[in-house]
């Protein structure tokens, strides 16, 4: 067994805008853990992508580009080869492009690797759509957060309109029911609850509440 893989790990699976991701910085912030934003990797292929000008089904082409890209994670944002990307990677084109790359098998193994790296010492809190069913299989805690499409589309609209960016609420809704069906229809990877998921549904649950929910399972599973 590698040192790896005896680091504790919480995955935070779900559906898009669910709250998964803000769940997940409160959960590595209270505990002290590292945080994996699996999301924003695909984000950050896809904003590559596009500023590039490859085709973002070309995967070959895209995995190339991961293996070269020089990441940094901070806690506003993130810089990819020197340059900020914060917002950039939120707009409502890379979203949806993050989707299309994240579908793509080549992508998916190039950004594996970036993924695993992360899992060091004290622990690590993996924020994605198969962190628990397929990147760290072993992890002892698997959350799965959903919503309503209602609920995730107000609340990324929400979100948008907080950081100063366009936002239209019946867009946004159109784009998170395809983006479902993406996830959940993809053949590589697809969005869904691992077996042994503690699975919360966050429609009309405040992010304490979810908070709340998800460290009364780590301390009743003798995790924290």
């Amino acid at each position: 067994m590698s040192g790896a893989s005896v680091v504790p790990v919480i995955t935070v699976d779900g559906t898009s805008g669910s709250g998964k991701g803000t769940l997940a910085a409160l959960i590595a912030k209270r505990l002290g853990w590292h945080l994996l934003d699996s999301g924003a990797l695909y984000r950050i292929v896809a904003a590559v992508g596009l500023a590039r000008g490859i085709d973002l089904q070309d995967a070959s082409q895209l995995a190339s580009a991961v293996a070269s890209l020089d990441i940094k994670f901070h806690d506003a944002g993130v810089v990819v080869d020197g340059q900020e990307l914060g917002l950039r990677i939120r707009e409502e084109a890379v979203s949806s492009g993050a989707s299309v790359v994240a579908a793509l098998t080549e992508v998916r193994e190039a950004v594996l690797d970036i993924q695993l790296a992360q899992r060091r010492p004290p622990g690590l809190v993996a924020d994605g759509r198969d962190m628990g069913t397929v990147v760290f299989p072993d992890a002892p805690l698997k959350i799965y957060l959903d919503a309503s499409l209602e609920a995730r589309a107000e609340r990324r609209y929400k979100q948008l309109i907080d950081k100063g960016l366009a936002a239209n609420l019946l867009a946004l809704l159109a784009g998170l029911q395809d983006r479902d069906q993406r996830d959940k229809g993809r053949t590589v990877s697809p969005l869904k609850p691992a077996p042994d998921a503690f699975i919360i549904d966050s429609t009309s649950l405040s992010i304490d509440a979810v908070l709340a929910l998800t460290l009364e399972r780590a301390h009743a599973i003798g995790l924290v």
